[in-house]
């Protein structure tokens, strides 16, 4: 039997979620454990799991959602998601599709400055560690106000009944709610120096001053 061999031709669309992911992953390599051990002598500021959450999965797990937006499922799957066991819609006025994909672009660009912040103040910073400490500590309580305020308004958004059905929570309101409020948290374990060395932030005023 012969294989009938044509040349394949990917779509504009394609192209672009090709290069697009491509940008990505060369900014995002998988962790060894080798360059685990490597990053935290390198980046003191963000060592073990705070590295791995911050670094890696709070980055992805923002931008995994950007392709789903643009490309597939689309716009209206994302809109259907947003509260759980709503009646769905099949099309988007226009200007609701824009809004979902603006969201999309900055769902984006929080995880290109998660990533692209987090490296620089690690390659810049290496012998500075107050410096290093404080740079990243700017990022993550600039964060940490922007996980309050998401998790606001997404539950103001949401009906009382179905806070209260976690049964009936899908991925999109565990995402904006749950999963917020545990990066919330791990950021502020991360000032009050919880499983790590501090260098600026919880260390008394006097150190501070030397």
């Amino acid at each position: 039997m012969q294989l009938d061999k044509r040349t394949f031709h990917p779509s504009p669309g394609t192209k672009s979620l090709i290069l697009t992911l491509t940008v990505v992953l060369d900014h995002w390599p998988l962790p060894t454990p080798t360059s685990i051990n490597m990053q935290n002598e390198s980046f003191p500021a963000l060592t073990g799991f705070y590295r791995l959450l911050f670094f890696y999965i709070e980055p992805i797990s923002t931008t995994v959602p950007v392709f789903m937006i643009w490309f597939f499922p689309g716009a209206t799957w994302f809109y259907n998601e947003l509260v759980p066991e709503m009646k769905s819609v099949s099309n988007l006025h226009l200007p609701a599709k824009m809004a979902i994909w603006q969201l999309a672009n900055c769902y984006f660009l929080l995880g290109l400055i998660g990533s692209l912040v987090f490296r620089a103040a690690r390659d810049s910073l290496g012998n500075d560690l107050v410096a290093q400490e404080r740079i990243v500590g700017a990022l993550l309580m600039a964060l940490a106000i922007a996980d309050i305020s998401h998790v606001a308004v997404s539950v103001l958004a949401t009906p009382y009944e179905i806070i209260m059905k976690p049964s009936s929570w899908n991925g999109a309101f565990i995402g904006n709610v749950p999963f917020t409020l545990f990066l919330f948290c791990c950021r502020m374990l991360w000032f009050i120096g919880f499983g790590r060395q501090t260098y600026y932030y919880s260390v008394k005023k006097h150190l501070k001053s030397q």
